[in-house]
């Protein structure tokens, strides 16, 4: 494990992070879009989307060196983003006779987003993030700690 692992671990999380959270932000400001995109000829509301994410795995050489009994046992390599997903719920259905959007039966269709979900999902994503930074601190201290300790012999 090289010096500077501990703090790439902890750099792609911050990057995942933030990637939720301006996934949320968006979900956030698009929660009463009736116009999200055009299919088939008619516009379709927004549709929430969530972030995949999957630990990283190990590259070769982590094997090999593993193998050679050079590795660590476990060593973990992160975090990365595996894709964007559209959230499939169905549409909210509100009655809404004077909207522009309304069908003929009154009801026009609003995006999936609950805004009180997409407050939790960016408080969970901001206190990760904030984690993430604390780690990447205590790494740091931990580096200027053993200089230290070597600069005064």
């Amino acid at each position: 494990m090289g010096i500077f692992h501990g703090i790439n671990i902890s750099a792609s999380g911050l990057t995942a992070q933030r990637l939720r959270m301006d996934v949320t932000a968006a979900n956030i400001a698009n929660a009463d879009s009736t116009r999200g995109r055009f299919v088939n000829g008619e516009w379709e509301p927004y549709r929430r989307k969530m972030v995949s994410m999957s630990p990283k795995q190990p590259s070769f050489s982590t094997y090999l060196k593993k193998a050679q009994g050079n590795g660590e046992r476990n060593p973990g390599e992160g975090v990365k983003v595996d894709r964007i997903v559209e959230d499939t719920t169905p549409f909210k259905q509100v009655y809404r006779p004077d909207h522009p959007e309304a069908n003929e039966d009154g009801f026009v269709a609003l995006p999936n987003v609950d805004p009180l979900k997409e407050m939790v999902n960016m408080i969970s994503a901001t206190r990760s993030y904030e984690a993430n930074v604390t780690t990447i601190n205590a790494t740091k201290n931990m580096m200027l700690k053993a200089l230290e300790i070597g600069r005064n012999q």
